[in-house]
Protein backbone atom coordinates (compact mmCIF):
# COMPACT_ATOMS: atom_id res chain seq x y z
CA UNK A 1 0.00 0.00 0.00
CA UNK A 2 1.43 3.34 -1.04
CA UNK A 3 1.15 6.33 1.27
CA UNK A 4 -0.07 9.58 -0.24
CA UNK A 5 2.74 11.99 -1.09
CA UNK A 6 0.82 14.92 0.42
CA UNK A 7 -2.18 15.23 2.73
CA UNK A 8 -4.68 18.05 2.29
CA UNK A 9 -5.15 19.92 5.59
CA UNK A 10 -7.64 22.65 6.49
CA UNK A 11 -6.97 24.26 9.84
CA UNK A 12 -7.01 27.58 11.64
CA UNK A 13 -3.72 29.01 12.86
CA UNK A 14 -3.86 32.05 15.13
CA UNK A 15 -7.41 32.75 14.05
CA UNK A 16 -6.63 32.62 10.32
CA UNK A 17 -8.01 29.82 8.14
CA UNK A 18 -5.19 27.88 6.49
CA UNK A 19 -5.19 25.24 3.81
CA UNK A 20 -2.10 23.38 2.70
CA UNK A 21 -0.66 20.11 1.46
CA UNK A 22 1.69 18.42 3.90
CA UNK A 23 3.79 15.28 3.60
CA UNK A 24 2.21 12.58 5.82
CA UNK A 25 5.41 12.18 7.84
CA UNK A 26 6.00 15.92 8.54
CA UNK A 27 5.66 17.03 12.16
CA UNK A 28 3.36 19.87 13.11
CA UNK A 29 6.46 21.78 14.23
CA UNK A 30 7.93 21.60 10.73
CA UNK A 31 4.53 22.28 9.18
CA UNK A 32 4.13 25.46 11.23
CA UNK A 33 7.65 26.66 10.52
CA UNK A 34 8.20 25.53 6.92
CA UNK A 35 4.74 25.54 5.36
CA UNK A 36 2.86 28.17 7.40
CA UNK A 37 6.01 30.32 7.73
CA UNK A 38 5.58 30.96 11.46
CA UNK A 39 9.02 30.66 13.01
CA UNK A 40 8.19 31.68 16.59
CA UNK A 41 7.66 28.06 17.57
CA UNK A 42 11.14 26.72 18.25
CA UNK A 43 12.78 23.36 17.68
CA UNK A 44 14.53 21.98 20.71
CA UNK A 45 14.79 18.26 21.40
CA UNK A 46 12.43 16.77 18.77
CA UNK A 47 11.31 14.12 21.26
CA UNK A 48 8.80 15.95 23.47
CA UNK A 49 11.09 16.61 26.42
CA UNK A 50 11.90 20.34 26.26
CA UNK A 51 8.63 22.13 25.44
CA UNK A 52 10.25 24.70 23.11
CA UNK A 53 7.74 23.76 20.41
CA UNK A 54 4.63 24.04 22.61
CA UNK A 55 1.46 25.14 20.79
CA UNK A 56 -2.20 25.12 21.71
CA UNK A 57 -4.48 22.81 19.71
CA UNK A 58 -8.18 23.19 20.45
CA UNK A 59 -7.49 24.38 23.99
CA UNK A 60 -4.79 21.81 24.85
CA UNK A 61 -1.08 22.54 25.03
CA UNK A 62 1.00 20.03 23.10
CA UNK A 63 4.56 19.57 21.90
CA UNK A 64 4.25 20.17 18.17
CA UNK A 65 7.25 17.91 17.47
CA UNK A 66 5.11 14.94 18.59
CA UNK A 67 2.10 15.69 16.36
CA UNK A 68 1.92 15.18 12.62
CA UNK A 69 0.90 18.15 10.51
CA UNK A 70 -1.77 15.98 8.91
CA UNK A 71 -3.39 15.43 12.33
CA UNK A 72 -4.54 19.05 12.68
CA UNK A 73 -7.10 18.91 9.89
CA UNK A 74 -10.20 20.66 11.20
CA UNK A 75 -8.47 21.87 14.36
CA UNK A 76 -7.55 25.30 15.68
CA UNK A 77 -3.91 26.05 16.55
CA UNK A 78 -2.46 28.95 18.49
CA UNK A 79 1.26 29.64 18.37
CA UNK A 80 3.24 32.32 20.17
CA UNK A 81 2.57 34.64 17.21
CA UNK A 82 -1.13 34.44 18.03
CA UNK A 83 -0.73 35.89 21.54
CA UNK A 84 -0.08 39.55 20.73
CA UNK A 85 -2.82 41.67 19.18
CA UNK A 86 -2.89 44.93 17.27
CA UNK A 87 -3.36 46.53 20.71
CA UNK A 88 0.05 45.27 21.84
CA UNK A 89 1.72 42.42 23.63
CA UNK A 90 -0.24 39.84 25.59
CA UNK A 91 0.08 40.48 29.37
CA UNK A 92 2.28 37.37 29.65
CA UNK A 93 4.64 38.64 26.97
CA UNK A 94 4.83 42.01 28.71
CA UNK A 95 5.45 40.37 32.09
CA UNK A 96 8.21 38.17 30.63
CA UNK A 97 9.93 41.34 29.39
CA UNK A 98 9.46 43.25 32.63
CA UNK A 99 10.64 40.35 34.80
CA UNK A 100 13.58 39.49 32.49
CA UNK A 101 12.15 35.98 32.21
CA UNK A 102 14.06 35.18 29.05
CA UNK A 103 17.63 34.96 27.94
CA UNK A 104 18.57 33.04 24.80
CA UNK A 105 14.92 32.81 23.71
CA UNK A 106 14.75 29.21 22.50
CA UNK A 107 12.41 28.13 25.30
CA UNK A 108 10.48 31.40 25.60
CA UNK A 109 7.72 30.75 23.00
CA UNK A 110 6.93 27.39 24.58
CA UNK A 111 6.83 28.87 28.08
CA UNK A 112 4.54 31.67 26.88
CA UNK A 113 2.07 29.34 25.16
CA UNK A 114 2.09 26.91 28.10
CA UNK A 115 1.65 29.76 30.60
CA UNK A 116 -1.27 31.14 28.61
CA UNK A 117 -2.84 27.67 28.66
CA UNK A 118 -2.51 27.65 32.44
CA UNK A 119 -3.99 31.14 32.91
CA UNK A 120 -6.83 30.33 30.51
CA UNK A 121 -7.74 27.42 32.79
CA UNK A 122 -6.69 28.85 36.16
CA UNK A 123 -6.60 32.66 36.17
CA UNK A 124 -4.89 32.88 39.60
CA UNK A 125 -2.72 29.78 40.11
CA UNK A 126 -0.44 29.26 43.09
CA UNK A 127 3.33 29.23 42.64
CA UNK A 128 3.31 25.46 43.06
CA UNK A 129 0.65 25.09 40.40
CA UNK A 130 2.64 27.29 37.99
CA UNK A 131 5.77 25.21 38.55
CA UNK A 132 3.81 21.98 38.09
CA UNK A 133 2.10 23.21 34.91
CA UNK A 134 5.40 24.37 33.36
CA UNK A 135 7.34 21.23 34.31
CA UNK A 136 7.27 20.08 30.68
CA UNK A 137 9.15 23.18 29.55
CA UNK A 138 12.90 23.28 30.06
CA UNK A 139 15.19 26.30 30.27
CA UNK A 140 18.94 26.18 30.60
CA UNK A 141 19.41 29.93 31.12
CA UNK A 142 16.98 31.54 33.55
CA UNK A 143 16.64 29.20 36.52
CA UNK A 144 12.81 29.37 36.34
CA UNK A 145 12.24 31.87 39.18
CA UNK A 146 11.91 34.82 36.81
CA UNK A 147 9.53 32.82 34.62
CA UNK A 148 7.34 31.96 37.62
CA UNK A 149 7.36 35.61 38.74
CA UNK A 150 6.33 36.71 35.24
CA UNK A 151 3.38 34.30 35.21
CA UNK A 152 2.37 35.50 38.68
CA UNK A 153 2.57 39.13 37.52
CA UNK A 154 0.44 38.43 34.45
CA UNK A 155 -2.10 36.58 36.59
CA UNK A 156 -2.28 39.50 39.03
CA UNK A 157 -2.87 41.96 36.19
CA UNK A 158 -5.97 40.15 34.94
Amino acid sequence: MDLPQRVHVRTTINGQPQEFLVPPYMSLLDTIREIAGLTGTKEGCLDGNCGACTVNIDGRIVDSCLVLGAEVDGKSITTVEGMATSEGLHPLQQAFLEEAALQCGICTPGFLVASKGLLDNEPHPSEGRIRHWLAGNLCRCTGYDKIVRAVQKAAASS
